[in-house]
């Protein structure tokens, strides 16, 4: 059964927390959707809705989750989509672009000079001066000067920028995410009683984020953003594949995971267990993966630059293939030689086998 109101907008008093969060997981889903391109290995109403929005569509998208993601994300608890975007809608237009600039100041500048943050006037007097504030904080390969150049038009426009973020995310969520969003919250909903059902220390947050996400904090960048935070709200997620997702949130952080049982646990929820194996099996199904993992195998542990050239790799193609490898487990990775080596997790490899045997074994539906 969905969680009643009074639950998701439980007290953010507690130092972690395993919730639904309807909107802070559907608007992070229309994130990855904007990311389709660059990760491989996302839940399949990523990959199916990504093929079927048009081109303007997936224009728009970009621009409101990429150039406007500060502006737009939810940082607190709401109880439905729809009355998170009714509260876009009626926010003055003005400091909905504000909210953008201010987490852009808030951000240290490349050349570490420190210097109070220009006004928004000063910032947006022109395309060109914007640009170049977004290049005191952001590397210019991280700056997409297209879509930015779109984005300074409508910045210098707050009710038109207001108009399309509220128009947009009302069609995300009528055209593709509401029908979406009923059939896996039971799944999710699933998760999140799954996981509050065991004993964590309050104190030990490495602990608790490899227990509920099945990574190492060593893995994540994140990694002093997390213990310092004064609040973890860990959040199932039906679309991320087998990543680990982090949006701010008032006074702390909201930590995405792909829903599934936690270790140990075999019965009682099929659809997590299928979803499990799913993230799995895509990260095998793929020639350039498997040929991957074969020669991990067969050579030890290798540069990724030795893969790429034994594989004839381009440096994009080998940097999403290797995210998904470890995001799945199959590869560990370290630095070593100012670079990242990756080795092959045979554990995994079995624990993947006896999933499949399992679920296969278990009665559950297909």
């Amino acid at each position: 059964m969905p969680a009643p109101v009074e639950q998701i907008l439980a007290s953010t008093t507690e130092r972690f927390a395993i919730r639904l969060e309807p909107v802070i997981s559907a608007f992070h889903s229309l994130v990855m959707l904007a990311k389709a391109d660059h990760y491989s290995g996302l839940g399949d109403w990523i990959v199916r809705t990504a093929a079927t929005m048009s081109p303007a569509e997936r224009e728009r998208h970009r621009l409101v989750m990429d150039a406007f993601f500060y502006a737009v994300a939810p940082r607190r608890s709401w109880p439905a989509f729809v009355a998170y975007v009714d509260h876009l809608a009626q926010e003055p237009a003005v400091a909905l672009r504000d909210r953008a600039l201010n987490h852009y100041c808030s951000l240290p500048r490349l050349d570490g000079r420190d210097e109070p943050p220009p006004a928004p006037a000063e910032i947006l007097r022109s395309r060109e001066s914007y640009l170049a504030f977004l290049e005191q904080r952001f590397e210019t390969d991280k700056i997409d000067l297209g879509l930015e150049s779109q984005a300074y038009g409508l910045l210098t426009d707050p009710a038109a920028m207001q108009t399309l973020v509220v128009s947009h995310l009302r069609h995300m969520w009528t055209a593709y995410l509401a029908g979406e969003w009923a059939a896996i919250r039971p799944m999710l909903q699933d998760a999140v009683e799954a996981f509050r059902a065991l004993d964590y220390d309050p104190d030990d947050r490495a602990a608790i984020f490899e227990t509920i996400t099945n990574r190492s904090l060593d893995e994540i960048g994140w990694a002093e953003k997390i213990l310092a935070a004064e609040q973890l709200i860990f959040i199932p997620s039906a679309h991320i594949g087998p990543y680990v997702g982090m949006m701010p949130l008032e006074g702390g952080l909201a930590m995405l995971f792909g829903a599934r049982l936690p270790e140990g646990v075999s019965s009682g929820a099929p659809d997590l267990s299928r979803a499990e194996i799913l993230v799995r099996l895509n990260a095998l199904a793929d020639d350039t993966r498997l040929r991957i993992l074969r020669l991990v195998s067969t050579t030890g542990e290798l540069r990724s630059q030795d893969i790429m050239e034994r594989l004839e790799l381009s440096q994009s193609a080998a940097s999403r293939h290797l995210s998904q490898l470890t995001a799945s487990g199959y590869l560990m990775a370290r630095r070593c030689e100012g670079a990242k080596c990756y080795r092959l997790s045979a554990d995994r490899i079995e624990d993947t086998l006896q999933a499949v045997r399992a679920y296969l074994g278990s009665g559950g539906a297909v």
